[in-house]
């Protein structure tokens, strides 16, 4: 053994005792959370005081939660003995003069008993430099150390000396196979290989809404899940109280991307589809695909304002109201004036009745004092906004109203929607929209999803929505202009960050422009950025997939892939289920997670083909537990990965659906390792 091996084996021996003393130093700071959120009723003043330092201490318990299997730390800074103050750039400045220090970067900040850092977090300022330096550019670095580890035990290190000018960027052994490495279940976080390109978004401020279009395999899912943990960390208590929102496209996505953000420390932020968003009535009903696309229309917004605005009227005659041995007189002026002040205030409908209500109670209020020389009580002004002739003049000038009413009123009534949708929508649209046979009331509906998101819309104008503070909107490119506008008005004074690929759209509605789409967000000032370079698709699956590209009729780069492992086999079969079952078994040899994706209406079949020849298959909704193989339809496969992909009959994908190209280039990009394809049908012109 030479000196060099001895010395290599002190320090990989050193590091092991630091990744053991940091586990320690965590299942401490665990344990000192769990003791306090055991007496921590005892030292609360009151009940409120209690609940609230109880949900705070619970929280902190679930965020120093230990995974085993899971690295503490990735990497290891060493700054050069000469390293000048840093600036810590968007998180604030760094006054501590980093000279000669060394700290270990992971997912979350572990400290000794003194309170000296072991582990640093990977949001922290300083951990900037292991992402963003480089020979060029060492930014106060001497060393960067990455480790290797399996199953949780470190194995391995390398060192970049930046000082020195190495640099091994994706030549990195280590990052190489953490990227590369088999993906068995859900999502895991890529803190340990996020790249400069990314580290930038990541990192942007929290006032700024960024738009990443992102080819498949480049991270872009990643990176608004790890800019979100970002934003938490930097901005804690702001956004603990505004709230940060995923939304993503079905719960099949919401599953597979839900550990990532617990196993970064952040456990309180809140995950829905725009289904969830919009579930005021329940979806009972499907509607004919014309109908559903002049709902899904922008055109939609202002019809239902002109149906709400329509609502108001004038006043007609003066109010008297009498009060004991004294009666009340407001003329039709002062009543014309209240109105027309509340409508240039452009409220939310209900807030807009109630400030009519308000006012007319504020000019008996007026009188009474006038005359009594005293100030009417609280009960008094109560009961005057409750009396009969009051209701029966906000009744008459501006009645109450439910979004689910409005609606209903609307597409029941033929000449009530043509009022409303004049120079909107054409006759023939109209009809498509109008019931033959209504039901009585709103109630007794049957909505269909489209409904749903309409009657979301009319319930921003009618009631004041709940926002927050930061949304992430992953798959965007699905969304109409009236999902938009769904997310939008939960988003109005927050920022976002939309992710998607314009190529992979596959709704009739489908985005072809990110600036439109941010217009209907009601952000159409953020900044679109395109990443194109993958490091999970493997170049050979990239290149077969882009064949589609031309054929997609949208202005987006091709992706590119760094990724020269992987493989690709394409092949013509004369019975697909028999050869399904081959290729899964095949399959099972290698390390990973296998899909089969196909049509919709071909799935059951083949899951029975593989249960009959004794496979174990889940479905992409409900994963059985331990299962390796999971039959997938083609329409809720989008932004779920696997190691091994095998697509079956890509024809029927693409004649199942409108925009079935666009379906089958969002199936042929899901594989990380190796994809197989199956077909007896030939394979669409724009593959071969």
């Amino acid at each position: 053994m030479t000196a060099l091996d001895l010395d290599l084996d002190t320090d990989l021996a050193a590091e092991r005792e630091h990744l053991a003393a940091s586990r320690a130093a965590l299942k401490r700071m665990r344990e000192r959370a769990e003791a306090l959120f055991a007496t921590g009723d005892q030292v609360a003043g009151d009940a409120y005081a209690a609940e609230t330092l109880g949900r705070t201490l619970a929280r902190r318990v679930a965020e120093l939660a230990d995974d085993p299997t899971t690295p503490l730390f990735f990497g290891r800074l060493d700054f050069a003995g000469d390293a000048a103050p840093t600036d810590g750039g968007p998180g604030g400045e760094v006054d501590l003069d980093h000279a000669g220090r060394r700290y270990h970067v992971g997912r979350r900040h572990v400290t000794d008993e003194r309170g000296e850092p072991l582990v640093l977090d990977w949001r922290a300022p300083v951990s900037r430099a292991f992402y963003r330096a480089s020979a060029r550019d060492p930014q106060g670095l001497a060393v960067r150390r990455r480790f290797g580890f399996n199953n949780g035990l470190l194995t391995s290190f390398e060192d970049e000396h930046l000082d020195r000018g190495e640099e091994l960027g994706t030549a990195s052994r280590i990052l190489t196979a953490e990227i590369e490495r088999p993906r068995v279940g859900p999502m895991r976080d890529i803190v340990a290989t996020i790249q400069p390109e990314q580290d930038e978004l990541v990192r942007a401020e929290l006032a700024d809404s960024i738009c990443v279009q992102g080819a498949p395999g480049t991270g872009k899912t990643a990176v608004g899940l790890h800019r979100a943990a970002y934003l938490l960390y930097l901005h804690r208590e702001r956004l603990r109280r505004a709230g940060v929102l995923i939304v993503g496209p079905n719960r099949a996505f919401l599953a597979y991307i839900a550990a990532v953000l617990p196993a970064l420390g952040e456990v309180e932020v809140a995950q829905a589809t725009v289904e969830d968003l919009v579930d005021r009535v329940p979806v009972r009903a499907v509607d004919d695909p014309a109908a559903a696309v002049v709902k899904h229309d922008v055109r939609m917004a202002e019809l239902l304002r002109r149906a709400v605005h329509g609502q108001i009227g004038e006043p007609t005659e003066p109010i008297t109201v009498s009060d004991g041995s004294y009666r009340w007189r407001i003329g039709l002026e002062p009543l014309h004036r209240v109105v027309q002040e509340t409508r240039r205030e452009n409220l939310p409908y209900a807030v807009g009745r109630e400030r009519v209500r308000a006012r007319v109670v504020s000019l008996l209020q007026r009188q009474a004092e006038a005359r009594r020389a005293e100030s009417p009580s609280d009960a008094w002004l109560r009961r005057m906004g409750r009396c009969r002739p009051v209701v029966d003049f906000l009744d008459a000038v501006w009645p109450a109203l439910t979004p689910e009413g409005l609606v209903h009123s609307l597409f029941a009534d033929p000449a009530r929607l043509a009022a409303v949708a004049e120079g909107l929508l054409t006759p023939a649209e109209q009809a498509l929209l109008t019931w033959a046979k209504p039901a009585r009331t709103a109630k007794a509906t049957k909505w269909t999803a489209a409904d749903a998101v309409l009657i979301d819309e009319a319930a921003g104008l009618v009631e004041r929505p709940a926002g927050f503070g930061h949304v992430v909107v992953d798959e965007a490119q699905d969304l109409s202009p009236m999902q938009c506008r769904v997310i939008a008005r939960r988003s109005e004074h927050g920022s976002i960050t939309l992710l998607g690929d314009l190529a992979q759209g596959t709704a009739p509605w489908a985005a072809t422009d990110w600036r439109e789409s941010l217009t209907h967000l009601g952000k159409p000032e953020a900044t679109v950025v395109p990443l194109t370079v993958g490091f999970r698709v493997p170049a050979a699956v990239v290149a077969f997939a882009n064949r589609l590209l031309p054929a997609l009729a949208v202005d987006v780069p091709p992706a590119e892939s760094l990724r020269r492992d992987g493989a690709l086999d394409v092949r013509t079969v004369d019975d697909l289920s028999a050869a399904t079952v081959a290729e899964v078994r095949a399959a099972l040899a290698h390390e990973g997670s296998i899909a089969v994706i196909a049509a919709d209406e071909a799935v059951d079949g083949l899951r029975g083909a593989l249960a009959a020849a004794g496979v174990e298959a889940a479905t992409a909704d409900d994963p059985a537990a331990g299962a390796r193989v999971t039959v997938v339809p083609a329409t809720l496969v989008k932004g779920l990965e696997y190691d091994h992909v095998v697509v079956v009959e890509p024809a029927a994908i693409v004649a199942a659906e409108p925009r079935g190209l666009h379906r089958l280039y969002v199936v042929l990009t899901r594989a990380v390792s190796r994809l197989s394809v199956l077909h007896a049908a030939p394979l669409p012109a724009e593959l071969r």
